[in-house]
């Protein structure tokens, strides 16, 4: 798309749309200061990061946009950024005007969401700690069509904008929904993952595996492993290796490099090496001391 800017009641592609207050596409090719971060406390922002990178912040919380990012400003949110000027890059940008029904915003009757639908939309995303930044598939073609559907103004054209702003916010909620309950179920997740990898420590388990049963990719894995449970994929299958040594240990006629290689670990001595890392005993100097107690 060319660079454009429609505005209410300076453009006559809006003049059906007055909830649609702005619509532009625009390229920055400088650090400059900008009215671009003045509040709009009955506006709803979107920006799609077309090129470039930006640094703004809502609400005082640091947001980094790339392109294919799709950030969300709500009513009487304060977007900001370093030193007030805008990054060097293109982005496009809608403003949506909602009205307010008893104190709160209201999106009916142009996005023809039901009543309920709409109440629970606005609660979910006025979470306090809600994601702001999503990934909307085909954001640019998304944006194109909006545009495309703005200019020919065909038969229809009214109610395929209005369904296109309302699935603008059925997707950030969905989003922020999916996000929650993936955190929430992670527990599950993991549980199932230590069960796993319990059952056959004798394998030599790769973190591409261990992700590919918590159905995650590698880094988003990774990421949640680690914050759940405070060591690295890797580091935590050692870790229940070496508990499970420790039990095996505990029983006088089991052979030490049996317990090795049953537990996942190359050699006798790597078990040794490992196990007194994390121990402070070799594995005969902690049966010893078991056994003697």
């Amino acid at each position: 798309m060319n660079q454009f800017l429609l505005q209410q009641s300076k453009s006559r592609e809006l003049e059906r749309f007055p909830h649609l207050v702005e619509f532009a596409l625009k390229r920055i090719n400088t650090l400059q200061l900008d009215e671009f971060y003045q509040e709009a406390p009955d506006l709803v922002r979107v920006y799609y990061i077309i090129e470039g990178k930006f640094e703004w912040q809502v609400q005082d919380q640091n947001h980094t946009l790339y392109p294919g990012d799709v950030l969300l400003v709500l009513p009487k949110q304060k977007l900001t950024g370093q030193e007030r000027i805008l990054n060097v890059g293109t982005l496009c940008w809608l403003k949506i005007k909602v009205s307010n029904h008893a104190n709160k915003p209201t999106m009916s009757p142009w996005s023809g969401l039901t009543h309920p639908d709409i109440q629970t939309i606005w609660r979910i995303l006025n979470v306090k700690d809600c994601r702001s930044i999503i990934k909307l598939k085909d954001a640019g073609t998304f944006f194109n069509s909006m545009y495309v559907e703005l200019v020919n103004r065909e038969i229809g054209h009214y109610t395929r904008i209005n369904a296109m702003l309302a699935e603008l916010f059925i997707q950030f909620t969905r989003n922020i929904i999916n996000q929650r309950t993936s955190n929430r179920d992670f527990p599950q997740i993991f549980l199932k993952l230590d069960q796993t990898l319990r059952q056959d420590l004798a394998h030599q388990w790769t973190v591409e595996e261990m992700a590919s049963i918590a159905d995650m990719g590698t880094t988003t894995f990774t990421e949640k492993v680690k914050n759940y449970s405070g060591f690295s994929p890797l580091n935590y299958l050692i870790n229940i290796r070496i508990s499970e040594a420790i039990k095996q240990l505990k029983k006088s006629d089991a052979n030490i490099t049996e317990i090795a290689l049953t537990t996942g670990f190359y050699s006798s001595q790597h078990f040794a090496t490992t196990f007194k890392k994390l121990t402070g005993y070799t594995p005969s100097q902690f049966r010893k001391k078991n056994l003697s107690e």
